[in-house]
């Protein structure tokens, strides 16, 4: 699968501890993640991820543009909904592909976790 990991700043600590935990079962799968969450997995975790631009300067457009070319199949992405973002117009963008595309998207560590121990189990959606 190709996984891509996305967090907003206040939720860098979270996506990080997830790769931590579920740092075997990301191994196995491409995985792909905005600047500065992709530095701080592979720095925390080793795992060698494709760093796009950082989510404000396009990172979430490039993440979108691989969502609407059909180049994704999991998104895992932590948004922190309580502070508004300069950049929202391209998180809702993102978001609504997920929809369109019918990709999978966890926007919370809860979600998320689901998501990794359904395939720590090799259970796959479709």
């Amino acid at each position: 699968m190709k996984i891509a990991l996305i967090a907003h700043d206040k939720k860098k600590n979270e996506i990080i501890e997830l790769a931590k935990k579920y740092r075997e079962v990301l191994a196995g799968h491409e995985l792909f993640a905005t600047g500065t969450t992709g530095t701080l997995i592979m720095g925390e975790t080793g795992l060698p991820i494709h760093r796009m631009k950082s989510g404000p300067l396009g990172g979430d457009q490039q993440i979108g543009a691989m969502l609407a070319n059909g180049e994704l199949d999991l998104i895992i992405f932590l948004r922190d909904p309580l502070t508004a973002q300069p950049h929202e117009p391209d998180v809702s963008a993102l978001l609504r592909l997920c929809d369109v595309q019918r990709i999978p998207l966890a926007t919370n560590a809860s979600s998320a976790t689901i998501m990794l121990e359904a395939m720590r189990n090799q259970i796959y959606f479709q």
